[in-house]
Protein backbone atom coordinates (compact mmCIF):
# COMPACT_ATOMS: atom_id res chain seq x y z
CA UNK A 1 0.00 0.00 0.00
CA UNK A 2 1.64 3.28 -1.02
CA UNK A 3 1.81 6.09 1.37
CA UNK A 4 0.67 9.69 0.60
CA UNK A 5 1.37 11.12 3.32
CA UNK A 6 2.05 14.39 3.20
CA UNK A 7 5.19 15.87 5.49
CA UNK A 8 4.83 18.92 7.55
CA UNK A 9 7.91 21.59 6.39
CA UNK A 10 8.92 22.38 9.89
CA UNK A 11 11.92 24.56 10.12
CA UNK A 12 14.69 22.40 11.84
CA UNK A 13 15.61 24.85 14.35
CA UNK A 14 12.63 26.67 16.05
CA UNK A 15 11.45 29.80 18.27
CA UNK A 16 12.19 29.43 21.78
CA UNK A 17 9.78 30.98 24.06
CA UNK A 18 10.23 33.50 26.64
CA UNK A 19 7.13 35.08 28.44
CA UNK A 20 5.09 31.79 28.28
CA UNK A 21 7.54 29.72 30.38
CA UNK A 22 7.44 32.02 33.17
CA UNK A 23 3.49 32.26 33.48
CA UNK A 24 2.25 30.76 36.31
CA UNK A 25 -0.49 27.47 36.44
CA UNK A 26 -2.76 26.98 38.89
CA UNK A 27 -1.36 24.87 41.82
CA UNK A 28 -1.96 21.19 41.80
CA UNK A 29 -4.78 19.73 43.64
CA UNK A 30 -2.34 17.21 45.91
CA UNK A 31 0.54 20.04 46.75
CA UNK A 32 0.17 20.03 50.09
CA UNK A 33 0.96 16.05 50.26
CA UNK A 34 4.72 16.51 49.22
CA UNK A 35 5.10 19.92 50.85
CA UNK A 36 3.86 18.27 54.15
CA UNK A 37 5.32 14.85 53.59
CA UNK A 38 9.19 15.99 53.49
CA UNK A 39 8.27 18.31 56.59
CA UNK A 40 7.68 15.56 58.70
CA UNK A 41 10.67 13.39 57.40
CA UNK A 42 12.77 16.25 57.45
CA UNK A 43 12.11 17.39 60.94
CA UNK A 44 12.23 13.96 62.69
CA UNK A 45 16.04 13.39 61.89
CA UNK A 46 16.69 17.16 62.73
CA UNK A 47 15.60 17.39 66.16
CA UNK A 48 17.01 13.99 66.97
CA UNK A 49 20.44 15.19 65.55
CA UNK A 50 19.94 18.56 67.25
CA UNK A 51 19.27 16.40 70.50
CA UNK A 52 22.49 14.55 70.03
CA UNK A 53 24.25 17.61 69.45
CA UNK A 54 24.95 16.47 65.65
CA UNK A 55 23.80 18.12 63.50
CA UNK A 56 26.48 18.28 61.10
CA UNK A 57 25.27 15.15 59.87
CA UNK A 58 22.18 16.68 58.72
CA UNK A 59 23.05 16.26 54.99
CA UNK A 60 23.06 12.82 54.91
CA UNK A 61 19.99 12.69 57.15
CA UNK A 62 18.23 14.67 54.56
CA UNK A 63 19.44 12.39 51.89
CA UNK A 64 16.63 9.95 53.26
CA UNK A 65 13.95 12.54 54.16
CA UNK A 66 13.96 13.76 50.37
CA UNK A 67 12.74 10.54 49.25
CA UNK A 68 9.28 11.59 51.18
CA UNK A 69 8.85 13.71 47.87
CA UNK A 70 7.92 10.81 45.86
CA UNK A 71 5.32 8.95 44.74
CA UNK A 72 2.32 11.19 46.07
CA UNK A 73 0.48 10.55 42.93
CA UNK A 74 0.40 6.29 42.98
CA UNK A 75 -1.95 4.12 44.78
CA UNK A 76 -0.59 3.00 48.16
CA UNK A 77 0.66 -0.44 47.29
CA UNK A 78 2.16 0.89 44.67
CA UNK A 79 3.69 4.01 46.40
CA UNK A 80 4.95 1.79 48.87
CA UNK A 81 7.08 -0.36 46.51
CA UNK A 82 7.96 2.39 44.44
CA UNK A 83 9.40 4.77 47.80
CA UNK A 84 11.48 1.66 49.02
CA UNK A 85 13.25 1.34 45.47
CA UNK A 86 13.66 5.44 45.66
CA UNK A 87 15.60 4.90 48.98
CA UNK A 88 17.40 1.94 48.06
CA UNK A 89 18.63 4.12 44.71
CA UNK A 90 19.10 7.23 46.87
CA UNK A 91 21.47 4.85 48.87
CA UNK A 92 23.46 3.23 46.00
CA UNK A 93 24.31 6.77 44.34
CA UNK A 94 25.30 8.46 47.88
CA UNK A 95 27.09 5.35 48.46
CA UNK A 96 29.36 5.86 44.95
CA UNK A 97 29.74 9.25 45.82
CA UNK A 98 31.09 9.06 49.58
CA UNK A 99 33.30 5.96 48.13
CA UNK A 100 34.89 8.57 45.67
CA UNK A 101 35.51 11.50 47.87
CA UNK A 102 37.13 9.39 50.25
CA UNK A 103 39.29 8.23 47.67
CA UNK A 104 40.50 10.73 45.64
CA UNK A 105 40.52 14.80 46.34
CA UNK A 106 40.93 15.63 42.62
CA UNK A 107 38.41 17.82 41.86
CA UNK A 108 38.34 16.98 38.27
CA UNK A 109 37.43 13.17 38.63
CA UNK A 110 35.04 13.67 41.45
CA UNK A 111 33.37 16.48 38.39
CA UNK A 112 33.76 13.06 35.83
CA UNK A 113 31.76 11.37 38.59
CA UNK A 114 29.37 13.54 39.92
CA UNK A 115 28.34 13.80 35.42
CA UNK A 116 28.37 9.96 35.05
CA UNK A 117 26.45 9.81 38.20
CA UNK A 118 23.72 13.12 37.04
CA UNK A 119 23.38 11.14 33.36
CA UNK A 120 22.92 7.58 34.75
CA UNK A 121 20.21 9.20 37.23
CA UNK A 122 18.69 10.95 34.32
CA UNK A 123 17.84 7.68 32.28
CA UNK A 124 16.84 5.64 34.87
CA UNK A 125 14.37 8.08 36.30
CA UNK A 126 12.70 8.82 32.88
CA UNK A 127 12.84 4.89 32.23
CA UNK A 128 11.04 3.76 35.21
CA UNK A 129 8.71 7.20 34.91
CA UNK A 130 9.54 7.83 38.54
CA UNK A 131 8.44 11.62 39.72
CA UNK A 132 7.65 13.61 40.10
CA UNK A 133 10.22 15.00 41.12
CA UNK A 134 12.63 13.17 38.84
CA UNK A 135 16.01 12.77 39.03
CA UNK A 136 16.99 16.32 40.54
CA UNK A 137 16.78 14.71 44.12
CA UNK A 138 19.25 12.25 43.51
CA UNK A 139 21.62 14.36 41.42
CA UNK A 140 21.53 17.26 44.49
CA UNK A 141 22.35 14.70 47.07
CA UNK A 142 25.04 12.45 45.29
CA UNK A 143 26.88 16.19 43.50
CA UNK A 144 27.12 17.59 46.92
CA UNK A 145 28.10 14.27 49.17
CA UNK A 146 30.88 14.20 46.22
CA UNK A 147 32.74 17.40 47.86
CA UNK A 148 32.43 16.87 51.26
CA UNK A 149 35.00 15.81 53.37
CA UNK A 150 34.93 12.06 53.60
CA UNK A 151 36.89 9.28 55.46
CA UNK A 152 36.38 5.74 54.43
CA UNK A 153 35.74 4.78 57.53
CA UNK A 154 33.03 6.91 58.13
CA UNK A 155 31.49 6.08 54.63
CA UNK A 156 29.05 3.13 56.45
CA UNK A 157 27.72 5.17 59.32
CA UNK A 158 26.71 8.00 56.79
CA UNK A 159 24.69 5.76 54.58
CA UNK A 160 23.23 4.05 57.77
CA UNK A 161 21.70 7.43 58.61
CA UNK A 162 20.52 8.08 55.69
CA UNK A 163 18.58 4.72 55.55
CA UNK A 164 17.21 5.35 58.90
CA UNK A 165 16.14 8.30 57.32
CA UNK A 166 14.81 6.73 53.99
CA UNK A 167 12.42 4.48 56.35
CA UNK A 168 11.01 7.34 58.40
CA UNK A 169 10.16 9.28 54.82
CA UNK A 170 8.83 5.78 53.91
CA UNK A 171 6.68 5.80 57.17
CA UNK A 172 5.06 9.00 56.11
CA UNK A 173 4.51 8.49 52.44
CA UNK A 174 2.64 5.22 53.22
CA UNK A 175 1.31 5.87 56.58
CA UNK A 176 -2.00 7.61 55.10
CA UNK A 177 -3.20 4.16 54.25
CA UNK A 178 -4.33 3.32 57.25
CA UNK A 179 -6.24 6.19 57.91
CA UNK A 180 -7.78 7.10 54.28
CA UNK A 181 -6.87 4.02 51.78
CA UNK A 182 -8.23 5.06 48.75
CA UNK A 183 -7.34 8.59 48.94
CA UNK A 184 -5.04 8.63 45.76
CA UNK A 185 -8.03 6.55 43.47
CA UNK A 186 -9.86 9.57 45.14
CA UNK A 187 -7.90 12.17 43.72
CA UNK A 188 -7.46 10.73 39.88
CA UNK A 189 -11.28 9.70 39.24
CA UNK A 190 -12.34 13.41 40.40
CA UNK A 191 -9.68 14.70 37.91
CA UNK A 192 -10.83 12.57 35.03
CA UNK A 193 -14.52 14.01 36.06
CA UNK A 194 -13.01 17.09 36.31
CA UNK A 195 -11.43 16.95 32.60
CA UNK A 196 -14.52 15.31 31.38
CA UNK A 197 -17.07 18.48 32.06
CA UNK A 198 -14.34 20.96 30.66
CA UNK A 199 -14.31 18.82 27.39
CA UNK A 200 -18.15 19.16 27.25
CA UNK A 201 -17.84 22.56 28.51
CA UNK A 202 -15.54 23.25 26.03
CA UNK A 203 -15.28 20.33 22.91
CA UNK A 204 -12.26 20.56 21.19
CA UNK A 205 -8.91 18.90 20.16
CA UNK A 206 -6.83 19.70 23.20
CA UNK A 207 -9.74 19.16 25.83
CA UNK A 208 -11.14 15.77 24.21
CA UNK A 209 -7.20 14.31 24.37
CA UNK A 210 -6.82 16.00 28.29
CA UNK A 211 -9.74 14.00 28.88
CA UNK A 212 -8.96 10.83 27.44
CA UNK A 213 -5.56 11.38 28.80
CA UNK A 214 -6.98 11.62 32.57
CA UNK A 215 -9.41 9.08 32.29
CA UNK A 216 -6.54 6.86 31.11
CA UNK A 217 -4.67 7.56 33.92
CA UNK A 218 -7.57 7.19 36.44
CA UNK A 219 -7.93 3.76 34.69
CA UNK A 220 -4.55 3.07 35.36
CA UNK A 221 -4.77 4.25 38.84
CA UNK A 222 -7.87 2.23 40.11
CA UNK A 223 -6.20 -0.68 38.06
CA UNK A 224 -2.89 -0.80 40.51
CA UNK A 225 -4.91 -0.32 43.34
CA UNK A 226 -5.58 -3.44 44.55
CA UNK A 227 -8.55 -5.53 44.92
CA UNK A 228 -12.06 -3.52 44.48
CA UNK A 229 -13.41 -2.38 47.72
CA UNK A 230 -16.64 -0.75 47.74
CA UNK A 231 -15.20 2.43 47.59
CA UNK A 232 -13.46 1.78 44.85
CA UNK A 233 -16.12 -0.20 43.29
CA UNK A 234 -18.02 3.30 43.20
CA UNK A 235 -14.93 5.41 41.81
CA UNK A 236 -15.00 2.65 39.00
CA UNK A 237 -18.69 3.38 38.21
CA UNK A 238 -18.08 7.37 38.02
CA UNK A 239 -14.52 6.74 35.73
CA UNK A 240 -17.26 4.90 33.62
CA UNK A 241 -19.62 8.18 33.16
CA UNK A 242 -15.92 10.21 32.75
CA UNK A 243 -15.36 8.09 30.01
CA UNK A 244 -19.04 7.98 28.17
CA UNK A 245 -18.62 12.24 28.22
CA UNK A 246 -16.26 11.76 25.38
CA UNK A 247 -18.96 9.95 23.40
CA UNK A 248 -20.53 13.12 23.70
CA UNK A 249 -22.24 14.48 20.13
CA UNK A 250 -21.52 10.69 18.55
CA UNK A 251 -24.08 8.44 17.39
CA UNK A 252 -25.24 6.37 20.44
CA UNK A 253 -24.26 8.39 22.64
CA UNK A 254 -26.48 8.55 26.05
CA UNK A 255 -28.61 11.83 25.63
CA UNK A 256 -29.52 11.79 29.49
CA UNK A 257 -25.45 11.59 30.14
CA UNK A 258 -24.77 13.92 32.99
CA UNK A 259 -23.77 17.27 31.58
CA UNK A 260 -20.61 19.62 33.23
CA UNK A 261 -22.36 20.69 36.44
CA UNK A 262 -22.74 17.37 37.32
CA UNK A 263 -19.59 15.85 36.51
CA UNK A 264 -17.77 18.75 38.72
CA UNK A 265 -20.25 17.95 41.33
CA UNK A 266 -19.64 14.49 41.55
CA UNK A 267 -15.61 15.46 41.45
CA UNK A 268 -15.77 17.57 44.83
CA UNK A 269 -17.71 15.06 47.05
CA UNK A 270 -15.33 12.67 45.56
CA UNK A 271 -12.21 14.87 46.58
CA UNK A 272 -14.05 15.34 49.90
CA UNK A 273 -13.80 12.92 52.97
CA UNK A 274 -16.95 12.46 53.22
CA UNK A 275 -18.90 9.00 50.83
CA UNK A 276 -18.01 8.34 47.06
CA UNK A 277 -20.62 9.58 45.12
CA UNK A 278 -23.08 6.66 43.53
CA UNK A 279 -24.17 7.65 40.20
CA UNK A 280 -26.57 6.34 38.36
CA UNK A 281 -25.33 3.24 35.61
CA UNK A 282 -24.04 4.21 32.92
CA UNK A 283 -24.53 2.60 29.66
CA UNK A 284 -22.61 -0.39 29.55
CA UNK A 285 -21.49 -0.21 33.02
CA UNK A 286 -22.06 -3.33 34.26
CA UNK A 287 -19.96 -5.20 31.47
CA UNK A 288 -16.98 -2.48 32.07
CA UNK A 289 -16.71 -3.18 35.85
CA UNK A 290 -16.62 -6.86 34.95
CA UNK A 291 -14.01 -6.27 32.15
CA UNK A 292 -11.74 -3.99 35.00
CA UNK A 293 -11.66 -7.07 37.26
CA UNK A 294 -10.69 -9.31 34.32
CA UNK A 295 -7.91 -7.07 33.18
CA UNK A 296 -6.71 -6.47 36.75
CA UNK A 297 -6.53 -9.71 37.85
CA UNK A 298 -4.30 -10.30 34.22
CA UNK A 299 -2.09 -7.52 35.05
CA UNK A 300 -1.85 -8.74 38.89
CA UNK A 301 0.55 -12.00 37.17
CA UNK A 302 2.87 -9.85 35.02
CA UNK A 303 3.02 -6.19 36.03
CA UNK A 304 6.58 -6.72 37.81
CA UNK A 305 7.30 -8.64 34.27
CA UNK A 306 6.04 -5.72 32.20
CA UNK A 307 8.00 -3.23 34.41
CA UNK A 308 11.03 -4.55 33.94
CA UNK A 309 10.36 -5.13 30.57
CA UNK A 310 10.18 -1.38 30.35
CA UNK A 311 12.91 -0.42 31.98
CA UNK A 312 14.76 -2.92 29.30
CA UNK A 313 13.18 -0.70 26.42
CA UNK A 314 13.97 2.38 28.15
CA UNK A 315 17.89 1.54 28.67
CA UNK A 316 18.19 -0.39 24.91
CA UNK A 317 19.97 1.01 22.46
CA UNK A 318 17.84 3.05 19.99
CA UNK A 319 16.02 4.15 22.78
CA UNK A 320 14.69 7.86 22.30
CA UNK A 321 16.19 8.40 25.86
CA UNK A 322 19.50 7.61 25.75
CA UNK A 323 20.15 11.14 23.80
CA UNK A 324 18.99 13.03 26.51
CA UNK A 325 21.46 10.97 28.82
CA UNK A 326 23.84 12.00 26.56
CA UNK A 327 23.26 15.55 27.13
CA UNK A 328 23.05 15.35 30.68
CA UNK A 329 26.86 13.78 30.79
CA UNK A 330 28.43 16.50 28.66
CA UNK A 331 26.39 19.23 30.06
CA UNK A 332 27.17 18.27 33.03
CA UNK A 333 30.52 17.68 32.65
CA UNK A 334 31.04 20.56 31.13
CA UNK A 335 29.20 23.25 33.86
CA UNK A 336 31.42 22.16 36.52
CA UNK A 337 34.28 21.87 34.43
CA UNK A 338 34.24 25.38 33.51
CA UNK A 339 33.23 26.22 37.19
CA UNK A 340 36.16 24.66 38.70
CA UNK A 341 38.00 27.12 35.80
CA UNK A 342 36.75 30.30 37.08
CA UNK A 343 38.01 29.44 40.42
CA UNK A 344 34.23 28.52 42.09
CA UNK A 345 34.77 26.14 45.30
CA UNK A 346 31.65 24.04 45.03
CA UNK A 347 31.56 23.24 41.50
CA UNK A 348 28.58 20.81 42.38
CA UNK A 349 25.92 23.73 42.25
CA UNK A 350 26.77 23.73 38.44
CA UNK A 351 26.68 20.28 37.69
CA UNK A 352 22.96 20.61 39.41
CA UNK A 353 21.93 23.40 37.78
CA UNK A 354 22.84 21.64 34.74
CA UNK A 355 21.11 18.12 35.27
CA UNK A 356 17.91 20.34 36.53
CA UNK A 357 17.92 21.72 32.92
CA UNK A 358 17.50 18.65 30.85
CA UNK A 359 13.66 17.76 29.69
CA UNK A 360 12.21 15.81 26.78
CA UNK A 361 13.27 18.26 24.43
CA UNK A 362 14.98 21.44 23.20
CA UNK A 363 12.41 23.92 23.71
CA UNK A 364 11.60 22.41 27.06
CA UNK A 365 15.04 22.46 28.54
CA UNK A 366 15.35 26.14 27.08
CA UNK A 367 11.93 26.76 29.38
CA UNK A 368 13.71 25.05 32.23
CA UNK A 369 16.76 27.39 32.43
CA UNK A 370 14.54 30.41 32.09
CA UNK A 371 12.84 29.29 35.24
CA UNK A 372 16.16 27.67 37.44
CA UNK A 373 18.41 30.95 36.30
CA UNK A 374 15.56 33.34 37.53
CA UNK A 375 14.46 31.26 40.66
CA UNK A 376 17.55 30.78 41.44
CA UNK A 377 18.61 34.22 41.10
CA UNK A 378 15.39 35.39 43.46
CA UNK A 379 16.39 32.60 45.70
CA UNK A 380 19.89 34.01 46.77
CA UNK A 381 18.74 37.34 47.70
CA UNK A 382 15.90 35.36 50.19
CA UNK A 383 18.94 33.86 51.62
CA UNK A 384 20.86 37.00 51.77
CA UNK A 385 17.82 38.69 53.78
CA UNK A 386 17.29 35.85 56.19
CA UNK A 387 20.92 34.47 56.52
CA UNK A 388 21.38 36.52 60.11
CA UNK A 389 18.23 35.64 61.27
CA UNK A 390 19.06 31.89 60.82
CA UNK A 391 22.39 31.98 62.48
CA UNK A 392 20.83 33.24 66.22
CA UNK A 393 20.53 29.43 66.69
CA UNK A 394 20.34 25.90 65.80
CA UNK A 395 16.63 25.95 66.02
CA UNK A 396 16.57 28.66 63.70
CA UNK A 397 18.11 27.09 61.09
CA UNK A 398 16.35 23.74 61.42
CA UNK A 399 13.20 26.18 61.31
CA UNK A 400 14.14 27.82 58.00
CA UNK A 401 14.84 24.77 56.21
CA UNK A 402 11.62 22.97 56.75
CA UNK A 403 9.95 26.21 55.89
CA UNK A 404 11.89 26.53 52.61
CA UNK A 405 11.14 22.61 52.09
CA UNK A 406 7.25 23.49 52.73
CA UNK A 407 7.18 26.42 50.36
CA UNK A 408 9.15 25.15 47.37
CA UNK A 409 6.32 22.40 47.12
CA UNK A 410 3.47 24.20 47.92
CA UNK A 411 5.10 26.36 44.89
CA UNK A 412 6.56 24.45 42.20
CA UNK A 413 3.26 23.80 40.75
CA UNK A 414 2.47 26.71 39.70
CA UNK A 415 5.84 27.04 37.98
CA UNK A 416 9.40 26.18 38.29
CA UNK A 417 10.64 29.28 39.14
CA UNK A 418 9.07 29.84 42.09
CA UNK A 419 9.62 26.89 43.51
CA UNK A 420 13.23 27.22 43.17
CA UNK A 421 12.73 30.69 44.79
CA UNK A 422 12.18 28.66 48.00
CA UNK A 423 14.77 25.66 47.05
CA UNK A 424 17.88 27.97 46.61
CA UNK A 425 17.77 29.32 50.14
CA UNK A 426 16.94 26.08 51.91
CA UNK A 427 20.26 24.39 49.96
CA UNK A 428 22.40 26.99 50.73
CA UNK A 429 21.28 27.05 54.38
CA UNK A 430 22.01 23.11 54.51
CA UNK A 431 25.63 24.21 53.95
CA UNK A 432 24.94 26.00 57.47
CA UNK A 433 24.72 22.32 59.43
CA UNK A 434 28.25 22.18 59.18
CA UNK A 435 29.68 25.53 60.26
CA UNK A 436 29.38 28.76 59.09
CA UNK A 437 30.77 30.27 55.90
CA UNK A 438 31.09 34.12 54.30
CA UNK A 439 28.19 35.17 53.12
CA UNK A 440 29.37 36.65 50.29
CA UNK A 441 31.10 33.67 49.05
CA UNK A 442 28.38 31.43 49.44
CA UNK A 443 26.08 34.08 47.37
CA UNK A 444 28.68 34.95 44.46
CA UNK A 445 29.44 31.02 44.03
CA UNK A 446 25.76 30.47 43.64
CA UNK A 447 25.25 33.24 41.30
CA UNK A 448 28.16 31.78 39.03
CA UNK A 449 27.43 28.51 38.97
CA UNK A 450 23.52 28.97 38.06
CA UNK A 451 24.70 31.21 35.25
CA UNK A 452 27.35 28.53 34.45
CA UNK A 453 25.33 25.50 34.26
CA UNK A 454 22.47 27.35 32.66
CA UNK A 455 24.46 28.62 29.94
CA UNK A 456 26.66 25.24 29.25
CA UNK A 457 23.90 22.82 29.65
CA UNK A 458 21.36 24.51 27.31
CA UNK A 459 24.57 24.84 25.25
CA UNK A 460 24.77 21.03 25.21
CA UNK A 461 21.14 20.24 25.27
CA UNK A 462 21.15 22.17 21.34
CA UNK A 463 24.38 20.35 20.59
CA UNK A 464 23.46 16.89 21.36
CA UNK A 465 21.07 15.97 18.62
CA UNK A 466 17.96 13.64 19.62
CA UNK A 467 17.06 12.65 15.64
CA UNK A 468 15.17 9.23 17.52
CA UNK A 469 12.33 11.59 19.01
CA UNK A 470 11.07 11.34 15.26
CA UNK A 471 11.63 7.62 15.69
CA UNK A 472 9.14 7.19 18.71
CA UNK A 473 6.71 9.56 17.03
CA UNK A 474 6.84 6.41 13.86
CA UNK A 475 6.77 3.85 16.63
CA UNK A 476 4.05 5.72 18.72
CA UNK A 477 2.02 6.19 15.18
CA UNK A 478 2.43 2.10 14.38
CA UNK A 479 1.07 1.17 17.94
CA UNK A 480 -1.85 3.45 17.77
CA UNK A 481 -3.23 1.89 14.47
CA UNK A 482 -2.29 -1.81 15.47
CA UNK A 483 -4.29 -0.79 18.81
CA UNK A 484 -6.94 0.24 17.00
CA UNK A 485 -7.45 -2.38 14.59
CA UNK A 486 -7.42 -4.17 17.63
CA UNK A 487 -10.58 -2.63 18.71
CA UNK A 488 -11.91 -2.65 15.54
CA UNK A 489 -11.64 -6.41 15.30
CA UNK A 490 -13.46 -6.36 18.94
CA UNK A 491 -16.01 -4.49 17.76
CA UNK A 492 -17.07 -6.46 14.81
CA UNK A 493 -17.17 -9.72 16.58
CA UNK A 494 -20.93 -11.39 16.84
CA UNK A 495 -21.07 -11.33 20.37
CA UNK A 496 -17.97 -9.64 21.68
CA UNK A 497 -16.91 -10.58 25.62
CA UNK A 498 -16.81 -7.38 27.79
CA UNK A 499 -13.47 -8.22 28.92
CA UNK A 500 -11.66 -7.34 25.52
CA UNK A 501 -13.64 -4.95 24.29
CA UNK A 502 -13.13 -3.12 27.22
CA UNK A 503 -9.08 -4.19 27.03
CA UNK A 504 -8.90 -3.49 23.84
CA UNK A 505 -10.25 0.78 24.37
CA UNK A 506 -8.07 0.74 27.24
CA UNK A 507 -4.96 -0.43 25.06
CA UNK A 508 -6.48 2.03 22.01
CA UNK A 509 -6.78 4.99 25.16
CA UNK A 510 -2.99 4.19 26.30
CA UNK A 511 -1.27 4.66 22.52
CA UNK A 512 -3.37 7.82 21.49
CA UNK A 513 -1.84 9.00 25.02
CA UNK A 514 1.82 8.17 24.34
CA UNK A 515 1.08 9.16 20.43
CA UNK A 516 0.06 12.63 21.52
CA UNK A 517 3.52 13.11 24.18
CA UNK A 518 5.74 11.48 21.34
CA UNK A 519 4.16 14.15 18.82
CA UNK A 520 4.54 17.04 21.29
CA UNK A 521 8.42 15.68 22.40
CA UNK A 522 9.38 15.59 18.82
CA UNK A 523 7.84 19.37 17.68
CA UNK A 524 10.05 20.82 20.26
CA UNK A 525 13.18 18.67 19.28
CA UNK A 526 15.98 20.32 17.19
CA UNK A 527 17.98 19.05 14.57
CA UNK A 528 15.46 16.46 12.97
CA UNK A 529 13.72 15.63 9.95
CA UNK A 530 10.03 17.20 9.40
CA UNK A 531 7.21 15.34 11.34
CA UNK A 532 4.19 13.47 9.90
CA UNK A 533 1.67 16.16 11.35
CA UNK A 534 -1.11 14.88 8.97
CA UNK A 535 -0.39 11.35 10.22
CA UNK A 536 -0.76 11.82 13.63
CA UNK A 537 -3.77 13.95 13.08
CA UNK A 538 -5.34 11.27 10.99
CA UNK A 539 -4.71 8.70 13.73
CA UNK A 540 -5.77 10.92 16.26
CA UNK A 541 -9.01 11.64 14.63
CA UNK A 542 -9.98 7.91 14.17
CA UNK A 543 -9.02 6.69 17.18
CA UNK A 544 -10.77 9.06 19.30
CA UNK A 545 -14.10 7.95 16.93
CA UNK A 546 -13.14 4.21 17.44
CA UNK A 547 -12.82 4.95 21.16
CA UNK A 548 -16.15 6.31 20.89
CA UNK A 549 -17.79 3.29 19.10
CA UNK A 550 -16.24 0.97 21.95
CA UNK A 551 -17.81 2.97 24.54
CA UNK A 552 -21.21 3.62 23.71
CA UNK A 553 -20.91 0.02 22.48
CA UNK A 554 -23.13 0.69 18.91
CA UNK A 555 -21.66 3.38 17.72
CA UNK A 556 -20.42 2.96 13.86
CA UNK A 557 -16.85 2.11 13.40
CA UNK A 558 -14.45 4.99 12.22
CA UNK A 559 -13.07 4.34 8.95
CA UNK A 560 -9.89 4.42 7.80
CA UNK A 561 -8.82 7.54 5.76
CA UNK A 562 -8.51 6.62 2.46
CA UNK A 563 -5.07 7.34 1.78
CA UNK A 564 -4.05 4.53 3.92
CA UNK A 565 -2.29 6.60 6.60
CA UNK A 566 -4.46 4.67 9.85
Amino acid sequence: MSDTTTWSRQPSVRRLPLAAALRLARPSDMWFKPALSVVVATAVPDLVLLAVGRLDLVMYTMAGSLCALYGHNLPYARRARAVAGVVVSMVIGLAISLVAASLTGSTAVLIAVGALLAAAQKTLCDATRIGPPGPVIFTFVTSAALFAPQHLGQVPGHLALTLAAGAIAWLVTAGPALLRREGPERRATARALDAAATYLADPGHRTRHTAAATVHAAWQTLLAAGRPTPVRRDLERLVVHAEAALTAGTPGADPAAPGPERLRDWARQTRARGPVPTPPPAPGTTEELFGIDAERAARRSGSRREARRALLRGLAPGSPLLPIGARALLGCALAGYVSQAVGVGRPYWAIVTAASLYQANVTLSWNRALQRTLGNLLGVLVFAAILPVSRTGPLALIGFCLFFGFAAEALITRNYWLGSVAVTPMALLVLEFGGTHPAGELIGDRVLDTVIGAGVGILAAMLVTNRRAAGRLEKALAATDLARAHAVHALAAPQPTPAALDTARRRLTGSLVELREADDTAAGEWWQRALPQERVLAAEQAGHRTLAATATRRGPIARAPENGAV
